[in-house]
């Protein structure tokens, strides 16, 4: 049994100010509306037999994760279930692995095969991408913890390599990989280019393949002491309910370490399959660029722009027009609340931004201006001593906590849709153009009853409007 395993919880700091905190690189949509997420669960399902799909992913993002898959659902009318495991904190994927090794041997058994999918890559040939999934999962069912070598292309500072040793055949004598000689971790310029001189080298793509048993038993070999806190968690989580969450005091004292740190790196079970099919993990603007076609120049735009006397630039916006003139080999990524202008040979390090800003405890570290919730969104349209004033748009048949606030007042007008709202102990239905009042210091909530998305205009004013200023006492969320 093959249960791919999704895991989706990196930050994208080198996508900063596209990818935040709150809103990570997995659900970035591309050109085509969908996001890195939902083509990695679409590339899953492609794959023979797959009936569930776990995903590994911090509790934080599991409504927007879940509204992502539900799209899915509309384009792939298969029947799969999904499994999920919801991290409290961050803890790399060596502990993740751990856990969802521990949750597939519990539900489908020791032989069942985990295929670890990062949730951020892109792959263009899905074809080539099964077959080489299919050669893994023999290699696997030989007791191999196998990895996906990706031939390299260039000189890349940004991937960690694999040094490719004996192959490895099956039954009819195919060759269906390579034993591991080593992990070289990422390299410097100088370092890279001799790699790729020398041949017989592959960039580390992160995804795995291998047996539920297989995994647990290279985590005791060389892991022992993560594993065992990670059952101590395990044993400790309330698995009866879905999703899963892991329990938080247990999971949080796990060390932070990767799968490769922890195992791959130690382990005389490593293999390597090479693969061929359009691998692309989009970590930095850079990768994204090479996504779009070119003009003559070299230059490629995601936005509505005016390029003149320029070459080789990206420029990406959602709202605004660019204007590039005279200007060479530039990332110019606009934003509604914040632009990065970065020279594309120091594409890698845009993450230096994102982690001074979260040092600082800068809002732009980890919210945008439209703010996803479990029953919609909202977006700070203007703001100002004293004031506010958001859109927030509310999902069909979802609801807001019933909540109140100590220092805002709050007017609420429909644009959209069907509003019920509940205001101390009075009940009301307000349709378009329709308005009302809530008052420091009132227990309130909004519901959407309709089969339609309710849009409303919200202008707070008061001495403190800061999100925080908000008590809940019942929600369908679990945050009250």
């Amino acid at each position: 049994m093959l249960v791919p395993v999704i895991l989706s919880g990196g930050a994208g700091t080198r996508l900063w100010p596209v990818s935040r905190e709150a809103f990570p690189k997995p659900l970035i949509p591309l050109a085509d509306g969908q996001s890195l997420l939902q083509k990695t669960l679409l590339r899953a399902l492609a794959l023979q037999g797959v009936e569930h799909v776990l995903t590994v992913t911090n509790r934080a993002y599991f409504f927007q994760t879940r509204n992502a898959y539900a799209e899915v659902r509309t384009q792939h009318h298969s029947a799969w279930q999904a499994d999920w495991l919801l991290e409290p904190v961050g803890r790399n994927t060596g502990p993740a692995l751990a856990a969802a090794a521990l949750h597939v041997r519990e539900h489908y058994g020791d032989d069942a095969v985990l295929l670890v999918l990062p949730a951020d890559h892109l792959i263009a040939d899905g074809v080539q991408f099964a077959k080489a999934v299919r050669q893994a999962q023999t290699l696997a069912q030989q007791g191999y913890l196998v990895t996906f070598g990706i031939p390299p292309l260039r000189p890349e500072t940004g991937f960690g390599y694999i040094e490719q040793g004996a192959a490895l055949f099956d039954a009819g004598a195919d060759v269906l990989g390579c034993q591991v000689a080593r992990f070289v971790e990422k390299p410097d310029a100088a370092t890279a280019a001799s790699l790729l001189g020398q041949g017989g080298y592959l960039w580390n793509s992160g995804m795995f393949c291998m047996r539920a048993d297989s995994l647990l038993a290279e985590f005791a070999e060389h892991a022992p002491e993560l594993l065992a806190q990670t059952q101590q968690c395990w044993q400790a989580s309330q698995r009866a309910d879905l999703p899963v969450t892991l329990d938080e005091k247990t999971f949080a004292a796990l060390p932070d370490i990767s799968f490769d740190y922890a195992v791959m790196e130690h382990t005389d079970k490593a293999a390597v399959v090479a693969a061929e099919f359009g691998w692309n993990d989009i970590g930095s603007w850079e990768a994204m660029a090479s996504l779009g076609q070119a003009d003559a120049q070299g230059n490629c735009s995601d936005a509505e722009s005016l390029i003149v006397d320029s070459r080789n630039c990206y420029l990406r916006s959602d709202e605004r027009l660019i204007a590039a003139v005279g200007v060479d080999d530039l990332l110019v990524i606009d934003t509604p609340d914040a632009l990065l202008v970065a020279h594309r040979d120091r594409a890698q390090d845009v993450k230096r931004v994102a982690l001074e800003l979260k040092r600082q405890n800068h809002p732009l570290y980890r919210l945008h201006r439209t703010v996803h919730r479990p029953w919609g969104s909202y977006t700070v349209l203007e703001k100002g001593e004293r004031f506010k004033i958001k859109r927030i748009v509310v999902k069909p048949g979802a609801s807001l906590s019933s909540q109140m606030h100590y220092h805002r007042n709050e007017h609420w007008i429909v644009v959209s849709g069907t509003a019920r709202i509940t205001c101390g102990e009075k009940i009301q239905l307000l349709l378009t153009n329709q308005s009302t009042y809530i008052e420091a210091g009132t227990r309130h909530r909004l519901e959407n009853p309709g089969i339609t998305e309710l849009v409303m205009i919200e202008v707070q004013s008061g001495e403190y409007l800061g999100e925080d200023d908000i008590v809940r006492y019942e929600d369908a969320y679990g945050r009250a």
